[in-house]
Formats: structure tokens, sequence, C-alpha cells
């Protein structure tokens, strides 16, 4: 976002990611199905009143739209391809990035999660709302964002939800590195910068003075259960307050591509490194990290080359989708941001991966909601085994062989328990 208006082409992001090479990385409580696995078929029905919660800026609709319930995997059945396409700092500005993946998802059976920042809903005028934990009120290093901006970011949030799209939270001022980066916050600083980030969204229509404005379609307590910090840093602490507020997930590490686990009570569904084509090493699975090294720190690059680079991202995502399509199927994580970075290559990248991947048998592409959801009704023992096989490892005598056991029974209330007295 630009410095004090609409967010500018990815420039700030840009420098603020600099810093670290690691990524960029009160309602009404009846209806809690935010919380886990939702029943497909789920849209509100025609007419259905919508309960206002606070100012007005949110509202309790009814269970979210196009979500399926997930089922427990059979004995010997193999595992879904899982592919999530995340977005850090989601908005919408004059590029029309926002919009135009949530038609690109549409068009491609695809949902995904967009980590929305709350400074991107907050207007300027109103910055010294903001107390980020060890800067001075109003400070952020992504600035803030003005009433047209906050209006179209606002259409589209409720359009991608309503689309069965995940609002996360990408928190608010994005500090990196030093001197009260988020890398040295507490587990109480992050408590309030997550306060903080569900407030601006939750009082959006008073902040900008469009009171009659239709409010964003879901209670964003319920609806916010998962984060990717910014640089991929803090993470230890944030993933200790996200586990005392009731979060359900945290992308903000960098993992292999292996089956997720807990760590402090959370699903650990971070990015993953794939394969850099023309390089011994490998490479995280976010449009920042290719950018870094292929044109350094610049976003505008030798445009000569800008037409190789993304083609030498959207191969290296091709080639760690399948090597766990035709591996150990574990899910494939992948984090963008709306930019237009060496003429917009990466953008153009992850469209074609989202085209050639998102329509293949077997694959899932869905919000990290949807994965994590998928996790929780899952056998913990298939689970384990899951995660016995290595980076692209299939199993030696098959799927069938391999989660042939008699799994434990599913617990009450997951898709696939024995129904009750039986």
């Amino acid at each position: 976002m630009a410095a004090t208006h609409r967010i500018a082409a990815g420039t700030v992001i840009a420098a603020v990611c600099a810093v670290s090479l690691a990524g960029c990385g009160t309602g009404d409580d009846s209806g809690d199905g935010a919380h886990g696995p939702q029943k497909a078929g789920n849209a509100p029905a025609p007419g259905k009143a919508v309960r206002l919660i606070g100012d007005g800026s949110t509202a309790y609709t009814g269970l979210q739209p196009h979500l399926t319930a997930p089922e427990r995997l059979r004995p010997g059945q193999k595992p879904p391809q899982f592919v999530v396409f995340s977005w850090d700092g989601a908005g919408e500005d004059s590029q029309e990035l926002f919009s135009h993946f949530r038609e690109v998802a549409k068009a491609n059976n695809a949902t995904m999660t967009y980590f929305l920042s709350g400074v991107y809903l907050l207007p300027e005028e109103e910055r010294d709302q903001y107390r980020p934990p060890r800067h001075s009120p109003g400070s952020s290093d992504i600035g803030f964002n003005d009433a047209e901006g906050i209006a179209e970011t606002v259409k589209q949030l409720r359009l991608a939800w309503q689309e069965g799209n995940e609002i996360g939270t990408h928190f608010n001022g994005h500090f990196c590195g030093a001197d009260g980066g988020v890398g040295d916050w507490s587990v109480e600083d992050w408590k309030d910068e997550i306060a903080q980030a569900k407030r601006f969204v939750k009082t959006w229509r008073t902040n900008t003075g469009a009171k009659t404005a239709a409010p964003l379609p879901f209670d964003y307590d319920k609806e916010l259960i998962g984060a990717r910090t910014p640089c991929l840093e803090g993470q230890e602490n944030f993933t200790k307050a996200a586990a005392e507020l009731g979060l359900r997930y945290d992308s903000s590490g960098v993992n292999d591509q292996v089956w997720p686990k807990r760590t402090n009570g959370l699903w650990d569904l971070s990015m993953q490194l794939v394969p850099f084509p023309g390089h011994s090493y490998e490479q995280l699975t976010m449009d920042y990290n290719f950018m870094v090294n292929q044109s350094g720190t610049s976003t505008q690059g030798d445009p000569a080359k800008h037409d190789f680079w993304g083609d030498q991202m959207r191969d290296g995502l091709l080639q760690g989708f399948e090597r766990a399509y035709d591996g150990n199927r574990a899910p494939l994580i992948i984090g963008n941001h709306f930019e237009s970075w060496n003429g917009g290559a990466y953008m153009r990248a992850v469209e074609e991966v989202v085209e050639e991947v998102c329509t293949k048998e077997e694959v899932r592409c869905v919000s990290f909601r949807g994965l994590a959801d998928w996790l929780d009704a899952q056998d913990p023992k298939t689970l384990k085994k899951l995660r016995t096989l290595g980076v692209g490892e299939a199993p030696k005598k098959g799927w069938t062989s391999f989660l042939s056991a008699d799994p434990a029974p599913a617990p009450k209330g997951v898709p696939g328990a024995p129904a009750a007295g039986r």
C-alpha cells in the first residue's frame, strides 16, 4: 500500500520485505460453523435475515456458502492432492488483482486464502487509532488507505467470502527487522496486534463514515482462524498467542514438502521449498523469494528477463506439485502478494499454475480453512503414517497397502463416524 493512500503496485511491500529474504511473507454466537467442518450446500436461504454485529461493519449471514464437508480417508484410499494459494496483505487497488484472481479461482474450481492487512481498512485520517506494539501511534510500514480503496477492498472481501474463500490476517503495520520488528514481539504484543486487526475490520463503516454501506457478511471473530506473519518473523511467540486465542493454523514458516503436523496446538501450514529450475538449491513457494533470487531487491529488473523469470517460477511450482502428486501427496502451500514486480511475471506464473493444476483429477485447490478442516477429520494414526513419507516419496507397495490398516473410529460428529447406538 502506498505510504498514505491506496495500494501502489507492491513497491512499499517490496521495500519492507527486503529486510528479510525469508518472505513476506461482539456478535451473535449462534451458527459457529466457521470453527470447523461445514456441510455442503450451506448457503443462506433467500431472504434470510442479516444480523448486524457492532456498528454494522460485519454481520452474521449464516454458514459460509460453497464449503464442502471433509471426508475421512477410507482404508487404503489415496489422499487427494491439496494445493493452497494464499495472498499476503490482500487488498484491491488500481491493478484490480484481487478481483482478477477471484475470477481465476472461480474458473478453475478453486478457493483461496486472503490474508487481509487490518490497516487496509483504516483511513489515513484515522491512523492514530493504530497503536502498534513497540512503535509510536499511527506508525505503519505499509501506510494506510483512503475511502475509495477501503470501499473497493471491502467489496472484494465480501464477494470472496461468499464464493467460499477464506479471510485471514496479515496483521497491521508490517514491521520487519530490528527496532521493534515483529520478530522481537512478545506473546502479549501479538495478542494486542491481533485484537487491533480484528477491530479495524469490525469498525470500518464507522472509521470511513460509510454507515449505510453493506456489511462484510461474516463475524470476523469466528472467520479469523489463521495467519502469516510479516516477513515470516516472530513465529514462535505468535503461535503461542494464536493458540491461546483459539486460532487453528499458522503459515509463517518454511517447510519441506511433507505432511503437516501440529505445533503449539496449531496446524503448521507453512510454505515449502520446491525446485528452482537452473539451480542446485530449492526455493520458497513465494513470489518475493523468486524475485530476490532473480533481480535482487529491485522490483523491476531487466525487462528482457521478465518472461524467463516468470517461467522459472511457474516451472518450479509445477515441479513441486508433480513430485507431491506422484509421490507423497503432501499439500502444496503457495504464498504471494498482489504486485506487479518484474512486469507482472509472478502474477502470470501463479495464474498459469492455477490453470494447470486445479482442474486435474484428485486435486483440490482449497483455502487453509478447507485444508485444516480435512486434517481435523482424519484419523491421527493415518496422518502420522503419512508423515513418514519423505519429499516426493510414494509408498513402495502402493497406497492401498500403505493405508490399509483399520483406522481408529472417527470422533463423534466427524464425517464418517458411525451413527449413535451402533
